[in-house]
């Protein structure tokens, strides 16, 4: 097992948080872990996270109804994260 600082692994942790704000879209009624791509015409839940958990804020109708609500939160969390 490799040992690492402590502030190294901190550091990777928190690009990795979602920051308070940032919102996310889920499919309602699916299995947990469930590829948005499937059932693009369904339903879907929109959350935000509020610092310590993510909250519904809204239902869109569809997936891309719901892409475009998320859209706009999901460039600043993709800055934060290195590319390999």
């Amino acid at each position: 097992m490799d040992d690492q600082p402590l502030g190294e692994w901190a550091d990777r942790r928190d690009q990795r948080r979602p920051v308070r704000g940032e919102r996310r879209h889920v499919p309602l009624g699916g299995q947990p872990g469930q590829g948005a791509h499937l059932g693009p015409d369904a339903p879907r839940g929109v959350q935000e996270w509020d610092g310590h958990e993510w909250v519904l804020i809204g239902i869109a109708e569809n997936l891309t109804t719901a892409a475009q609500e998320t859209a706009e939160h999901a460039a600043p969390r993709t800055q934060r994260l290195p590319l390999p």
